[in-house]
């Protein structure tokens, strides 16, 4: 069974844009097909399905996927996550919410204190 949305005066199959979105993610990562299909505990013919679109990537899949650092919003929507909540870990994000809540001068001065370092902010 496949899952068509129209667009732009054509059907599009909700698999084959999933599965390329899928293998996409999987390149940004530098994963071939046979290590990402051990990370995601599929075979690498049943990986090779998923990216072509003629199976359904599921939950589970997708779950394991996200772990590895597949964007899965990506995957689902075309849409990607905002570059804080994908790429910051917890100890970032502590550090860029105090900045966040600091007056002008004070971030002026955490600037230039990260420059001191030779870390363009």
């Amino acid at each position: 069974m496949f899952i068509c949305k129209y667009v732009r005066g054509t059907f599009v199959h909700l698999y084959e844009e999933i599965g390329a979105r899928l293998q996409s993610e999987r390149k940004r990562l530098n994963l071939n097909q046979e290590q990402f299909a051990c990370i995601v505990g599929v075979s690498k013919r049943t990986l090779a399905s998923y990216e072509a679109g003629t199976r359904e990537a599921g939950a589970h899949l997708l779950s394991l996927a996200a772990s590895a650092g597949v964007d899965v919003l990506f995957v689902i929507t075309g849409q990607r996550l905002p570059v804080a909540e994908r790429v910051l870990a917890e100890d970032e994000m502590e550090i860029v919410n105090c900045v966040r809540d600091l007056g002008d001068e004070d971030k002026g001065a955490v600037k230039r204190l990260l420059m001191a370092f030779g870390r363009k902010p």
